[in-house]
């Protein structure tokens, strides 16, 4: 492993990471609260089951590192180019002791290979840069497991059921998204950031900081979601939690509100990745009705599943677009 150290200089750099789309130019995602909820956010919730939901938590205004504290190792997993002709994948870790980096080394890079088992990563896994940022935390593991009330030093604060107290949010992995937005600038660069967990319960979340259990042999899905969104800039295909859609047209290509499916006329009738055909099916972007996806069961809806026709050809351009060797 080659690993070089890295000192953020300015606060306000990594606070534009956190507070802006990352610079791989992530998906506008349709995640303003319902009306009279503008002190909650919406956080993509992962079951083991596979099924993806979102759930309204608190607003809270995070508590940040100092910035002479942060400071950490960052490790080449995978470096094939310059920075900005690469997409780069960046994890940080929390809950690993400095006794634990090796632990964490072999996390990121089973993650990392269970997203680029998956296509169209597997095909174009060299136009990666992957980069593991070694974040030492006091106590080894998270905060609430494996039960709730257990309380853990750690650098990032992750830890189970959030700020909830309900079932459905015992396996969300929540995690402070301004320390580790500030760690994850310290690579190269960054266009998703992934936080892993030192944890084997399956758990993870969503946004701008995905997070996942590094220990957790399926939580690597998460990741091959989160940069659906980040990277091709796909809706979610899922219909929780609002009823009726009557907005205007979806900017996502995988997502439309006309029940012809013209958006995807070129794809209609031809086999897809995940099984089936191409056609037009109700429920999408968080809506059960009058929004419409190109398949019944893709990644964007499920995890465990591979990409739909529409979808896999969005990223290919995406990298087409970001690679000069693939103009």
């Amino acid at each position: 492993m080659r690993a070089h150290r890295l000192t953020l200089p300015l606060l306000s750099v990594t606070l534009a990471l956190v507070a802006a789309p990352l610079s791989g130019g992530a998906a506008p995602r349709p995640d303003t609260p319902p009306p009279g909820t503008a002190d909650v956010e919406l956080v993509e919730v992962f079951s083991p089951d596979g099924t993806i939901t979102r759930t309204a938590l608190p607003r809270v205004v995070e508590a940040q590192a100092a910035p002479d504290e942060v400071t950490a190792d960052v490790v080449a997993i995978q470096q094939t180019g310059a920075p900005e002709q690469r997409f780069d994948l960046v994890f940080v870790g929390d809950g690993y002791t400095a006794a634990e980096l090796e632990t964490y080394h072999s996390h990121v890079v089973g993650k990392w290979a269970e997203l680029s088992a998956v296509e169209p990563f597997a095909s174009y896994k060299q136009y990666f840069n992957v980069w593991q940022v070694n974040v030492v935390s006091n106590q080894s593991g998270v905060d609430n497991d494996p039960t709730l009330g257990v309380e853990r030093d750690t650098a990032l604060d992750m830890g189970f059921w959030c700020q909830g107290r309900d079932l459905q949010t015992e396996r969300l992995l929540c995690v402070n998204q301004a320390k580790a937005g500030q760690f994850g600038a310290l690579a190269p660069q960054a266009d998703q950031v992934i936080a892993l967990g030192n944890t084997a319960k399956y758990g993870g979340a969503g946004g701008g900081v995905a997070t996942a259990a590094g220990a957790n042999d399926q939580a690597g899905q998460i990741a091959v979601h989160e940069l659906g969104h980040s990277i091709g800039r796909l809706a979610d295909e899922y219909d929780y939690p609002y009823d009726r859609y009557s907005g205007a047209e979806p900017t996502e290509v995988n997502a439309t509100a006309d029940p012809t499916g013209a958006k995807w006329a070129a794809y209609l009738g031809q086999p897809s990745p995940d099984g089936g055909v191409v056609g037009v099916f109700e429920g999408a972007r968080y809506y059960l009705r009058g929004l419409y996806r190109p398949t019944e069961n893709s990644i964007m809806r499920t995890l465990g599943r591979e990409f739909n026709l529409v979808g896999r050809d969005a990223m290919i351009a995406a990298f087409r677009e970001r690679v000069p060797e693939l103009r």
